[in-house]
């Protein structure tokens, strides 16, 4: 449906920049509560899912928080609160760095492993990343959306 329709906007947007850029945080928070949706049988929020995507990315590798919190797609909550959660479900340990005593390092388990791949097959079941647009859109938008990030 028409962004504008979908609102029940009756009149005019001053500009086409404006409406594109509700449009964008309109549409990215629509797919929000589908992921926290397709997520609560699992107990985990958007920004938890997004954690153990990024620790996994990590191959084996262990990352500090501020690493972690440099990607996080949305850091609106306490990165701390968050990761204690995960490391309470084992989803994700918790130690001091290898070259710096004082320093903490993050670590996916294979239980955070094997969660990630039940929530992928779920979304996957789900359609969850169909969006009606073709790869050459997609690609498209992608490049759309990294020139107004600049």
């Amino acid at each position: 449906m028409e962004f504008s329709k979908e609102i029940n906007q009756t009149k005019p947007f001053r500009s086409e920049s404006i409406k594109a850029m509700l449009n964008v945080a309109y549409t990215a928070s629509k797919q929000q509560e589908k992921t926290l949706v397709l997520l609560k049988p699992y107990k985990i929020n958007d920004q938890h899912y997004n954690i153990l995507r990024i620790l996994n990315g990590q191959n084996g590798k262990p990352v500090s928080p501020g690493v972690v919190k440099s990607v996080l797609i949305n850091s609106r909550g306490d990165l701390t609160r968050l990761v204690d959660k995960l490391v309470k479900m084992e989803l994700i340990d918790r130690g001091h760095s290898a070259y710096d005593r004082r320093g903490v390092e993050l670590l996916i388990t294979n239980k955070g492993i094997d969660l990630l791949e039940e929530i992928s097959t779920a979304f996957e079941k789900s359609n969850h990343y169909d969006f009606k647009i073709t790869e050459k859109e997609a690609k498209q938008l992608n490049n759309l959306l990294d020139k107004l990030r600049g």
